[in-house]
């Protein structure tokens, strides 16, 4: 299949004044046609695995001087925060070399065969050939810019920050009782990205009186992992955003008060690229 839309949407301003590149690797709500033919689910329950919206928040990217990256195609197409080689035979026929972990065996690999729930997303399998292509036209692009884009802006500033912004739904952090965190921030619990980074990024947040925890219940994970170097000066952190703060869930469509909320969201994002912005020496700045 020929895919009809690049990867992703790119926006890097001229020039770049910070070292924060923000990502949102699960937004993406551009549903292949014939793949909506094959699903076995409506559209309402196929998109409950999409981080809806949430490339909306980086809306002032351009102007903070910070790169920015979207996906187009959806998780349930193809799942940008997984290695490639996290294949499932459950939705891959004629597969031959298995991905491992307990992601591939719970049926949420590259190409995913189930949404939250655990409901099947089609109702037969794909090709070897479909999940090649699949590989090829998105997830080779998007890890291919994500990459050059973390070396150019570390060969500007002598670091490089990946904020990876995501949306977790409401019921997956109510065993957290009546202290359940509006933000997780993950770092891989400490081998993403840097201490200063992750304070920082962390006050952004608690100064709106949002409630912030580190790495539970989501601590970062292939995106993460691969892109977060610091002692290499290149930090990686995800950020998990509480849907229910800005949409209604069931219905997947915006709330009444997201323009407010999306304000809220320019205020901490502008503290955030503000910590990737050159920091003046002692002498430069008594000049």
């Amino acid at each position: 299949m020929k895919h009809d839309l690049p990867a992703f949407k790119l926006s890097v301003p001229d020039p770049v004044r910070t070292s924060v590149i923000f990502s949102s690797p699960h937004s993406g709500r551009y549903y292949p046609s014939d793949f909506k033919q094959n699903t076995a689910l409506d559209l309402l329950r196929l998109r409950s695995s999409e981080d809806a919206f949430v490339d909306d928040f980086m809306r002032l990217a351009p102007d903070l001087g910070a790169c920015s990256i979207a996906a187009t195609y959806p998780r349930a197409y193809l799942d940008l925060n997984r290695a490639k080689d996290e294949l499932d035979p459950g939705i891959i026929d004629g597969l031959r070399h298995r991905g491992s972990g307990s992601r591939v065996a719970a049926g949420l690999g590259v190409i995913p065969r189930v949404v939250s729930g655990g409901r099947a997303i089609l109702r037969g399998k794909i090709s070897v050939e479909e999940a090649q292509n699949r590989l090829d036209d998105i997830w080779e692009p998007w890890h291919g810019r994500i990459a050059s884009l973390m070396e150019d802006v570390h060969a500007i500033f002598g670091e490089a920050i990946l904020v990876d912004l995501h949306s977790m739904p409401s019921e997956a952090i109510e065993a957290f009782g009546l202290r359940r965190p509006e933000i997780v921030i993950g770092d891989r619990y400490g081998s993403s990205a840097s201490e200063r980074i992750v304070e920082g990024i962390e006050a952004a947040f608690a100064e709106t009186g949002l409630s912030v925890s580190r790495n539970a219940p989501f601590a970062g994970a292939y995106i993460a992992k691969t892109y977060g170097q610091p002692n290499l000066g290149r930090h990686a952190v995800q950020i998990e955003i509480n849907r229910a703060l800005y949409m209604d869930e069931a219905r997947i469509e915006r709330r009444a008060d997201f323009p407010e909320f999306q304000v809220l969201m320019d205020g901490v994002l502008t503290r955030i690229a503000d910590i990737g912005r050159p920091r003046q020496s002692g002498s430069l700045a008594a000049e």
